[in-house]
């Protein structure tokens, strides 16, 4: 029997349409657990015997796998608090799949003072902690939080390791659309769906434990993950944003349907190739990776255009537009990728549009988004003054040296157009 055991944390679509997933379908692991608050989940996993399903959604098709053979426990109650503990320190791999860095910290019984109790009496010989939060230092973060709740020093043979999850997921809860597509629900009684697409090239942190092999063996292990890092956020996600805030502008409801408008992809193709990837190849072209050559990055956007227009993904318009006050930051993918072609000598001309779209979408959730009241303009009307202001406010914690510039060139997109 395989001496591999997986514990993970937070059972969504990319802990249990990815981690887990890639755990059972390895064979190599002798026990499978995940740490889940949602009473409602964990009851109808364990009614079910310990599976649950995910959707996948291909290029022409939409499968169902069944997971087995999955324990749910929940850290808020008292026995499988003490069960998840046993498990931990028996754990070769755990992952955390919460939805952001400061949940490391959160409550009583959280997620870094459980890894703690566990790795203090660790039997596991080497033990691999990925953190699956979309944080460039989520795992620095992570082992500090850890470190602080140890009565000793972490291990050497405990390693944390980031990564970059380019893998589109989602939680499915309209009947009417899990009807039309027939989708399975993660179990019976619970009326929601893993839908996620079927690509699987994780990037994380190369393993450096000595003579340690981890059991999932699918992800791709790079030395330097930040290049990747900006790749996923000044790319996939930024195109992701760009798109969305167009579709939106546009009155579209859902991203596949922004296939059939050639205007709108042309500014999302021209974005993604002249300014995210050419930056990002001056930027990174000495690490001599194969995605920082033109070639590669031309595959890597062109499959991501496809794959963000995915039919059988159908992802909604406003899902991928959603959270607009944080995605607009100084330092987030529309303006970040800005700045980072500005500072390549790259003017920005496409992002801009993006950027455009992204705050008239914004203003028409003014109330939703909490928009003062002397900055809910009338999106048809924005003038230059106006997106000033709006900028302003939006980089208020942050107002960096390529501000004015990106302003200007979101002021020059909205004159042409």
């Amino acid at each position: 029997m395989s001496k591999h055991i997986f514990t993970g944390f937070g059972f969504g679509p990319i802990q249990g349409g990815l981690f887990a997933d890639e755990a059972y379908a390895s064979g190599n692991f002798s026990r499978i657990v995940v740490a889940e608050i949602d009473k409602k989940l964990v009851d109808a996993v364990r009614a079910n015997g310990g599976s649950y399903a995910v959707n996948i959604a291909r290029r022409d098709r939409i499968d169902v796998v069944n997971i087995r053979n999955i324990e749910l426990l929940n850290p808020n109650v008292e026995g499988d608090r003490n069960k998840l503990i046993g498990v931990l320190g028996q754990s070769t791999e755990i992952v955390t799949g919460l939805p952001s860095v400061a949940f490391y910290e959160t409550g009583a019984n959280s997620v870094a003072s459980l890894i703690a109790q566990g790795l203090q009496k660790s039997t596991a010989g080497a033990t691999s902690i990925y953190t699956a939060e979309n944080n460039n230092h989520a795992a620095e973060i992570l082992e500090q939080a850890v470190a602080k709740k140890m009565d000793k020093p972490l291990s050497r043979r405990v390693q944390f390791l980031n990564t970059v999850i380019g893998k589109m997921s989602q939680v499915v809860t309209d009947p009417a659309e899990i009807s039309q597509k027939k989708l399975a629900p993660i179990a019976p009684g619970i009326d929601r769906v893993f839908l996620v697409e079927e690509f699987n090239r994780i990037l994380v942190t190369r393993c450096t434990i000595g003579g340690f092999m981890p059991g999932i063996r699918v992800f791709l292990e790079k030395d330097d993950l930040l290049p990747f890092e900006e790749a996923k956020l000044y790319g996939h996600n930024a195109i992701h944003a760009l798109l969305a805030y167009l579709g939106a502008v546009k009155g579209y409801t859902y991203m596949t349907q922004l296939q059939q408008d050639s205007a709108l992809m042309k500014i999302a193709r021209d974005a993604f190739l002249n300014e995210s990837g050419a930056a990002l190849i001056k930027k990174h072209r000495i690490i001599n990776d194969e995605l920082f050559t033109p070639a590669g990055y031309r595959a890597y956007a062109e499959e991501l255009l496809v794959r963000m227009t995915n039919p059988y993904l159908n992802d909604t318009i406003e899902r991928a537009g959603r959270d607009l006050v944080r995605k607009l930051g100084y330092d987030d993918r529309i303006f970040g990728t800005m700045h980072l072609a500005i500072e390549q000598g790259i003017e920005p001309v496409n992002m801009a549009i993006g950027a455009l779209a992204g705050i008239k979408m914004l203003l028409k959730n003014a109330e939703i988004d909490n928009i003062p009241a002397s900055l809910r303009f009338d999106p048809p009307t924005l003038d230059g003054a106006n997106i000033k202001s709006i900028c302003e406010w939006l980089w208020r914690s942050k107002y960096g040296p390529y501000a004015d510039k990106m302003i200007k060139c979101v002021q020059k997109a909205g004159l042409q157009g």
